[in-house]
């Protein structure tokens, strides 16, 4: 059944767990991702980034998540992940998505307000929820200064004007996560204490982006069989569970997805060199991000919360 982020989201943060955003590219990784989701009883977002919509085709991939979503038993969201470009966004509150983010994140505040309020004014009568960005998104490394760490992070004062002021339903807040694979060159360090003024302090519902944990075991793999991803580094799981904790109540899954992917793609053409199916290659690539959605399911505390 569809539904939007608002709708997840509020349900998560009252249950105290999480909603995961899983990216997706195309179909097998839009069955793996629901098909994990409905397995496990867990709602889900399926989230598309302007370049996802660009590779797969507006219609097409707007229709195939609209009617996998109506199949399922468990509530999906269809969310525009990063949205930047306004005539995008606009298609999509009109097309058939429940949720868009506008990622003004790069812009001064108060033009990331007003473009923030006007996407939350064309989204509303539509029914459609809106999350805005503030804060820079960059991994904190050990020798990083006080001072360069509240540059980057999301200010709790800001984040309560920012929501008051654009009246969005989501907010995502720079913490200490990156998005890729290499999100940490030392140890792992989120701001907790900043996680638990912002929710103390602001309306909209909180989201965590770059978020992956970087599985060593399918960076291992994927290097195995071909790929060159050299000292990646995620989240610890110890840390989202903390950030859950804290106030978040929707994660984003995107790099530990296109890892899996592709290892077990580089894995299946590699063992069987001879083989011409797309099936047999595609397959093991789908079933690799199933596992990892069931696992960040658990993580998050979803599991069996849509039953």
């Amino acid at each position: 059944m569809l539904a939007t982020n608002k709708e997840l989201m509020a349900a998560a943060r009252k249950g105290k767990y999480a909603v995961g955003a899983f990216n997706i590219n195309n179909m097998e990784w839009l069955q793996a991702v629901t098909g994990a989701a409905e397995e496990l009883g867990s709602p889900a977002i399926i989230a598309l980034s302007e370049g996802a919509i660009k590779y797969a085709g507006f219609r097409d991939i707007v229709s195939m998540v609209r009617l996998m979503a109506e199949e399922k038993k468990v509530p999906i969201s269809l969310h525009l992940d990063h949205g930047k470009d306004m005539d995008i966004i606009v298609k999509c509150i009109e097309g058939g998505f429940t949720s868009v983010m506008i990622d003004g994140s790069a812009l001064p505040f108060e033009e990331n307000i007003a473009v923030t309020a006007k996407v939350v004014e064309k989204a509303r009568p539509k029914g459609v929820s809106v999350e805005g960005e503030l804060g820079k998104l960059a991994g904190i490394e050990d020798n990083v200064s006080v001072a360069e760490r509240d540059a980057i992070f999301t200010n709790p004062t800001q984040a309560e004007e920012f929501v008051n002021r654009t009246g969005v339903d989501a907010l995502a807040i720079a913490v200490g996560t990156s998005h890729g694979a290499y999100k940490f060159k030392g140890e792992a360090h989120l701001a907790f204490d900043r996680i638990s003024e912002i929710a103390s302090r602001v309306k909209a519902l909180l989201v965590l982006h770059g978020a992956s944990g970087v599985k060593q075991e399918n960076v291992d793999l994927a290097n195995r069989f071909g790929a060159s991803i050299k000292g990646a580094k995620g989240v610890p799981d110890t840390a989202i569970v903390e950030a859950i904790r804290r106030g978040i109540c929707k994660v984003n899954i995107d790099t530990d997805i296109r890892i899996a992917f592709n290892a077990y793609v580089r894995k299946a053409l590699s063992e069987k060199p001879e083989e011409i199916d797309p099936r047999k290659v595609l397959g093991p690539g789908r079933d690799a991000i199933a596992s990892v959605v069931r696992e960040k399911i658990k993580l998050f505390g979803s599991e069996g919360k849509a039953r």
